[in-house]
């Protein structure tokens, strides 16, 4: 089960390490449980110029055929609309996380790479696993904070901003026909909780969009735990799974930052598609098919 690692830089852009993960369960008596009350983390926040993408994934629900991130909203990519909110944003480098039709995506951040450093990670599992998976691919490859983004999402650049400083969380107003991961804030902005899954019950938590920022201290804890489950064989999982874990354990530092003054939209169906593009229309571009 061992992911192909590439690279494709721009000119001018330092080599880092390539090559072959050797990935194998089991054999990692190395990681123990964390005990009954572990300590609180203690992190440093940092100015982040990296960006983690996770698009191995085929986006069955979707639909169109093409790898998730090359759907179009209005006239532009997914892909090319962050592109260029991370350029915009002062972003240096970027790591893809690939599987279903990766030659597509290498294809078009080939032509549209804007002078960001690009990097690729195959994962040959993309079938058969969840997204727990695609995150511990990376786990020797980030070395740096970094933003961690999910590939059927579109916002206005501007709301990218406040996540260039590690350890913050994108969240939103919780609304009815919201779904997926939630959590809760307490009075000094800091993730209270943190819930897979859509929530129960009259008071609604916020809801997550699926970009977060890690500071390295945050990065080492995920990756501890992901050892862990990937060593279970629970491929399968979520990775906000950990992320639920630590909140519960308190070693979640994340600060949220809000999305609520600003467009965006997370695109799973068919009917998600149509109601971005319709968020997103710009006259004089023509939508997409």
């Amino acid at each position: 089960m061992s992911p192909v690692v590439s690279r494709r830089e721009s000119s001018g852009a330092q080599a880092s390490p390539s090559g072959a993960v050797d990935v194998r369960f089991g054999g990692l008596g190395a990681f123990k449980e964390p005990p009954t009350r572990p300590p609180r983390l203690i992190t440093h926040t940092s100015h982040v110029t990296t960006a983690l993408l996770l698009a191995a994934g085929a986006g069955n629900r979707l639909g169109n055929g093409s790898p998730k991130c090359l759907t179009d909203v209005s006239g532009t990519p997914i892909l090319g609309r962050l592109v260029a909110s991370l350029v915009e944003n002062g972003f240096k480098r970027l790591v893809v996380i690939v599987g279903y039709r990766s030659q597509q995506i290498k294809d078009y951040l080939d032509l549209h790479s804007a002078g960001l450093d690009i990097h690729y990670i195959e994962s040959r599992q993309y079938e058969s696993t969840n997204n727990i998976y695609s995150l511990w691919l990376a786990r020797d490859y980030m070395r740096d904070p970094f933003l961690l983004i999910e590939s059927d999402l579109v916002f206005d650049s501007r709301l990218l901003a406040s996540m260039r400083t590690s350890d913050r969380i994108a969240v939103a107003e919780f609304r009815s026909h919201m779904h997926g991961t939630t959590v809760s804030v307490d009075a000094s902005g800091m993730v209270a909780s943190f819930r897979v899954g859509r929530p129960h019950g009259p008071r609604l938590p916020n809801k997550t969009i699926n970009i977060y920022s890690l500071s390295m201290s945050t990065w080492h804890e995920v990756t501890r735990r992901l050892e862990l489950r990937i060593a279970a064989g629970r491929v399968h999982d979520y990775y906000e799974s950990v992320f639920g874990e630590m909140a519960a354990q308190g070693l979640l530092p994340m600060r949220a930052v809000w999305f609520d003054d600003g467009r965006w939209s997370e695109i799973d169906t068919p009917e998600d598609l149509l109601a971005a593009r319709e968020l997103f229309y710009e006259p004089g571009l023509a939508k997409g098919a």
